[in-house]
């Protein structure tokens, strides 16, 4: 017997991982409802042409009182739903209307793409804004009692670039390296997703499997685990020139938006100074990314076959400048022959990406996933 035709409710459906997912529950021929807060932009152009998408227009800033009806329409008639909320607006306020509609509209299994808080594990630690929203939001989730599963995502690959935004920027030299400086202690592992590439065809085997099988549970989608410095010898052996980690402070050189300053510091000092772990210490890196998609793109291939592509359509050109031979031939590590043993402020090679769409701002479209800008999920 033919499987009927799920329809698959989503929101900010042009961030990273919801785009993701709607190319690929498109493909498949899933009807997918996208909420979208308006038509503008090349990625809701993008979704707009593929088959079985309906955009749906609505700010969730909205008030309440129109916010509820809006959201109990977007939900009617679907089997499943997947949830990424941002911080525009009140987030945790966003996530519970989205929760409650999804519950009067009988869904049969709610994916929400959650993010860890830090301040439960230790006292010292503090809580990451950004991220504790979307953990509030998980605990609400729960209490309802939808048939549910969470996503952590993973340090996106597509957060480096050339361009002076803070905590990923590769800084281009004279001689056509790169540097990298970040917070993380050089031999900490990180978890690392390419979240355009990978968040779909993950997400659509979850949804396959069913509620059942991924009933309460937490998901860490992440691919691949890497100390700074082997991410910059394997983005050095992608892009082919050298590049070096530096072990400091969170450089901002542009205007970021309310809230993300905050984030940004508590995040040097819980996850840089005190070494928490990344998800914090209950779920650090299970297996469960690959064995759910085999065909991730690690962080060299994205640097090879991808970022160059997108430093072009953000009107970069370093990759056409032929007189940086000397930098090409000189100092690329194998990533095998990092092994950690550098005091923080040593050398290692990397290099980056941004969006192939046009320019990628984190924040340049109301619904982008800041949080993610510099880490997972949120």
């Amino acid at each position: 017997m033919p499987q009927p035709i799920r329809t698959v409710v989503t929101i900010n459906s042009t961030g990273r991982q919801t785009a993701s997912f709607i190319r690929v529950a498109s493909a498949v021929g899933w009807r997918v409802k996208a909420q979208i807060r308006n038509c503008e932009g090349l990625v809701a152009e993008e979704l707009a042409e593929l088959p079985n998408v309906e955009l749906v227009e609505g700010d969730l800033t909205q008030n309440k009182k129109t916010l509820v009806p809006f959201l109990n329409e977007l939900f009617s008639g679907a089997q499943v739903a997947f949830i990424n909320t941002t911080h525009w607006g009140d987030e945790v306020a966003i996530g519970k209307a989205c929760a409650d509609a999804a519950k009067k509209a009988g869904i049969q299994h709610y994916v929400y793409s959650s993010m860890p808080d830090h301040s439960i594990y230790n006292p010292e630690w503090k809580a990451l804004p950004l991220w504790s929203q979307k953990f509030a939001v998980e605990n609400y989730v729960r209490q309802i009692g939808i048939p549910s599963t969470f996503l952590i995502t993973g340090i996106y690959n597509n957060n480096f670039t050339s361009l002076p935004y803070p905590l990923f920027q590769m800084e281009l030299q004279d001689d056509g390296s790169f540097i990298w400086q970040a917070p993380f202690h050089p031999n900490d592992p990180l978890p690392w997703l390419d979240a355009e590439h990978d968040v779909g065809p993950a997400l659509l085997q979850i949804f396959k499997m069913g509620a059942k099988a991924w009933k309460g549970q937490r998901v860490i989608l992440a691919f691949e685990r890497l100390t700074p410095l082997q991410v910059c010898a394997r983005f050095s052996r992608g892009v082919g020139r050298p590049v070096r980690y530096v072990h400091g402070p969170i450089k901002i050189e542009v205007h970021i938006p309310s809230g993300y300053r905050e984030h940004l510091e508590i995040l040097e000092e819980t996850l840089g100074n005190q070494r928490a772990p990344y998800f914090g210490p209950t779920y650090e890196y299970p297996n469960e990314a690959r064995s759910l998609w085999e065909g991730h793109r690690g962080i060299e291939e994205y640097a090879r076959e991808v970022f160059p592509l997108e430093e072009s359509a953000n009107g970069l050109t370093w990759m056409d400048d032929a007189s940086n031979g000397d930098a090409q031939d000189d100092g690329i590590l194998d990533a095998d022959d990092v092994d950690g043993s550098a005091d923080g402020t040593g050398s290692g090679l990397g290099r980056t990406p941004i969006h192939i769409s046009g320019i990628r701002t984190p924040w340049a479209h109301p619904e982008a996933e800041a949080s993610n800008f510099f880490v997972g999920s949120c």
